[in-house]
């Protein structure tokens, strides 16, 4: 069965069932049963490679003994079975002591779980589907699921917020590579989503590998936070998948929710990447979290502050997406700018066009390159031009990650050019810190609103006219006089 028909099938299935209400519920329904699926594969793996593994389920609760038999429980024993046994089994994990690390992970995931469906006939009909389709443990499904994630990310889009956590895979390549983060670094993704940075992050580093143990050091140095439930399901399923077996590091919370100052130097790290949210304001109180110069409840702001903040120092460097307000915007913004360029060497800024982020948002963004220790002298700009052709990107015509083949070219050897240019500090002093600086090689064409325009001929053509008439009454009047 094909990726789209496999999906289309269970999605097919869960609609006609009562309990479960649009695409959100939808989606989060098939993850913990992919979840669940995964995991079960992966205790087949380990069970192999690892003599000492002990799984922290009982057996009654592993898939492969309620789930994988197609002709297994049904209809309300099912349902019964899920809610009442599976699920409070599986949130207890979470904080129950003496629980390995395993049982840990599929605590967190399910701690803020649910079971959508009331159907178990229908619920049955979902699992066969999974459980006859997808064996995780075959290198090409294991592929596969990097199609089923990005489906459902494009799902989730319907659903209405999926801006939240989503980054087009271009962009993330894009970032990891110019970081170019190394096997023993901590990276740290404080706004995670659905993990696609850190599963970037992991496959650069595994090119890196040397020893079977250097597995154990990129695990413990991949660190992630993610608020939402549903994207930090997902998170986890992604590590899991490209190797991490164990993703403790990957946590259900709100990173913004600890006081800054309780941060200590253990907790700072190598390289931050991230795309922290933009245009969401965070609930009351979390800002006090933050030195009174950075009170606000804008979060990409916090998360800035924060991020500036975790940075090791001397050897810290970050790669975040940002929003053109942050360049401009004043206030709050302009007391992090001030910083940022007096403690940080922001030496690159990557201008991205419009539609990068299309569907999700129209908001024009940009890559802010940074290292912590020496203040910035010049801040060189980047304008990534569209491709030949292009007026736009879409979902049928995405940002690709060899785009980035000129900044990579420009990136050591750096010249002014059609789309790089250098801007001073003393420049950046003298506007107040706004960084909003237009490519000074290219000339803006104007657009006028079409209903102007429409306006303007309409003028033209009725002045015409009336000069048509009065050049005709005074040829009249001429003639007559002769």
């Amino acid at each position: 069965m094909s990726l789209s028909t496999l999906i289309k099938t269970i999605q097919d299935i869960m609609r006609k069932d009562v309990g479960v209400d649009g695409d959100a519920q939808r989606i989060s329904q098939m993850v913990w049963l992919l979840f669940l699926k995964i995991f079960d594969d992966k205790e087949k793996e380990w069970e192999v490679t690892n003599s000492n593994y002990k799984s922290p389920l009982p057996n009654r609760f592993k898939w492969s003994t309620w789930a994988a038999n197609d002709e297994g429980d049904t209809g309300e024993e099912l349902i019964d079975f899920v809610n009442n046994d599976l699920f409070p089994a599986l949130k207890k994990l979470s904080n129950t002591a003496g629980v390995s690390p395993h049982g840990k992970v599929i605590g967190s995931v399910f701690e803020d779980a649910y079971n959508y469906m009331k159907s178990g006939t229908l619920l049955r009909q979902v699992i066969n589907t999974i459980q006859g389709d997808v064996d995780f443990n075959s290198s090409s499904d294991r592929h596969l699921f990097n199609d089923i994630y990005e489906k459902i990310l494009s799902d989730l889009q319907s659903a209405g917020n999926a801006g939240e956590y989503y980054t087009p895979r271009a962009v993330t390549q894009f970032m990891v590579d110019i970081l170019n983060p190394q096997l023993g670094e901590k990276v740290f993704d404080p706004a995670c989503g659905t993990g696609g940075f850190l599963a970037n992050v992991i496959e650069h580093k595994k090119k890196q590998f040397k020893t079977p143990d250097d597995i154990a050091k990129l695990q413990e140095n991949i660190l992630g936070i993610e608020k939402k439930p549903l994207p930090h399901m997902l998170a986890m399923t992604n590590m899991m998948l490209h190797g991490i077996d164990v993703p403790s590091n990957i946590r259900h919370d709100n990173t913004l929710s600890r006081p800054l100052k309780d941060y200590g130097p253990k907790d700072r790290v190598d390289v931050i990447i991230t795309n922290p949210p933009f245009g969401g304001v965070e609930e009351d109180g979390i800002e006090k979290n933050f030195p009174k110069k950075y009170q606000t409840r804008e979060t990409a702001d916090l998360f800035m502050a924060l991020i500036m903040h975790l940075l090791k120092p001397n050897t810290g460097r970050a790669a975040v997406v940002l929003p053109d307000g942050f360049l401009f915007g004043e206030g709050v913004k302009t007391n992090l700018k001030r910083e940022l360029l007096n403690e940080f060497n922001l030496h690159t800024i990557v201008r991205l066009p419009k539609g990068v982020f299309s569907p999700y948002t129209g908001i024009t963004t940009n890559i802010l390159f940074f290292e912590k220790g020496e203040p910035t002298k010049n801040v060189w700009f980047f304008e990534h031009p569209y491709p030949e052709g292009y007026k736009s990107y879409s979902r049928g015509k995405p940002l690709r990650i060899e785009e980035f083949d000129l900044e990579k070219k420009w990136w050591r050897k750096r010249v002014q050019n059609e789309y790089a240019w250098k801007v001073s500090i003393k420049e950046i002093v003298a506007k107040n810190y706004n960084l909003d600086f237009k490519n000074p090689h290219f000339v803006d064409e104007v657009h006028l609103d079409p209903e102007k325009l429409m306006l303007q001929f309409e003028d033209i053509s009725k002045r015409l006219n009336e000069t048509r008439e009065l050049l005709k009454k005074e040829l009249m009047l001429a003639i007559e006089k002769h």
